[in-house]
């Protein structure tokens, strides 16, 4: 299969995910409807065409919201084909192994102290070094020898995660103001409910960036992933250094993307490894790929948060909860079963 052929489909995925997603929820607006405001098309008068309701909801409501789902999704799902390259196994996660438990409690801080309500960029800025030291101390934890053995990785990970999830309950436990937990509340079970334009803004430069400059490293990951650590040295790659880099590449970008979406794990654990299964290992098409895949996925994850209930908006971390755990379960199962868990 030629490689512009999978990537137009993922693009095609995208913008019929995009345009469905702007046309349902409690207000279904026609998908002509959709096509004929964006293009500012209309056959009589405006009253007569469609209600006013429907570009508010659109452009004030909709859109940004649809969008940051994409680059929630996309960011998270890069992240973790970034994290299994490094780790040279399907199982890492930016949320097993602590990196969005660790950008959730620098978000619960700047709520808790109050600097998130009065400096927009308090969230991604407490968000980042929190995911960092969270994957730092999970990879020092895990490290002996030179050597990351996966299994010691994930117990890591799950500790850590364990930790960093207490210590934002009791964070919680401490706030007597109502709309201030109501907010660590969201940051812990994670959900896109009530995000704008600022939100895509603020998450959008880091995470964009971040992206890209993970993209830069298709070439090291898969000689990493063909010649081992050893093989890559010979061929010039300081693996060591690469996978600090990425580390921090992958605590950046999932910062920045939990800092306006809470915690909303497994993502990067699904998306990665489909694309993987249909299009191989080449990292050079994987990580891009995983990047319109996890788009893709949390729009329509998102879409369903808010369309199952009517009356009230299922939390989006819940949904990929729903659909990952069960997927985590399998590939444990299928690793012990290679006898693959060292």
């Amino acid at each position: 299969m030629k490689t512009g052929i999978p990537f137009m489909i993922l693009f095609i995925g995208l913008f019929m995910s995009i345009v469905t997603a702007l046309s349902m929820g409690s207000v279904k607006i026609p998908l002509k409807t959709v096509a004929a405001i964006f293009l500012g098309q209309s056959q009589g008068g405006f009253s007569d065409t469609w209600p006013q309701v429907y570009e508010v909801i659109l452009f004030h409501l909709r859109l940004p919201r649809v969008l940051l789902a994409g680059l929630v999704g996309g960011s998270l799902a890069l992240s973790g084909a970034a994290l299994q390259g490094v780790f040279r196994n399907p199982m890492a996660d930016p949320g097993i192994i602590g990196v969005s438990s660790g950008g959730a409690l620098g978000a619960v801080i700047a709520i808790y102290t109050g600097i998130a309500f009065t400096h927009p960029f308090a969230l991604p800025a407490l968000a980042f070094p929190g995911a960092t030291i969270a994957v730092f101390l999970v990879y020092g934890l895990a490290s002996r020898g030179g050597r990351t053995p996966i299994s010691a990785v994930l117990l890591s990970g799950i500790a850590v995660s364990s930790l960093l999830t207490a210590i934002s309950s009791f964070l919680l436990s401490l706030s007597e103001s109502i709309f201030v937990l109501r907010e660590m509340i969201f940051w812990i079970m994670g959900g896109l409910d009530g995000r704008g334009w600022s939100h895509l803004t603020i998450a959008g430069v880091p995470a964009v960036v971040g992206s890209l400059m993970i993209l830069t490293f298709s070439r090291d990951l898969n000689i990493m992933a063909l010649e081992g650590e050893e093989g890559a040295m010979t061929l010039g790659i300081s693996v060591r250094r690469v996978t600090q880099i990425l580390l921090v590449l992958s605590a950046l970008v999932t910062g920045a993307v939990v800092s306006v979406s809470g915690g909303i794990g497994f993502v990067g654990l699904i998306v990665p490894h489909a694309v993987r299964l249909v299009l191989g290992p080449n990292h050079r098409i994987l990580l891009p790929a995983s990047f319109l895949g996890g788009a893709i996925f949390l729009i329509w994850a998102d879409l369903a948060s808010r369309s199952v209930f009517h009356a009230e908006e299922l939390r989006l971390g819940i949904v990929t909860a729903f659909v990952g755990s069960p997927f985590f379960l399998f590939l444990l199962q299928r690793n012990l079963r290679r006898d693959s868990w060292n």
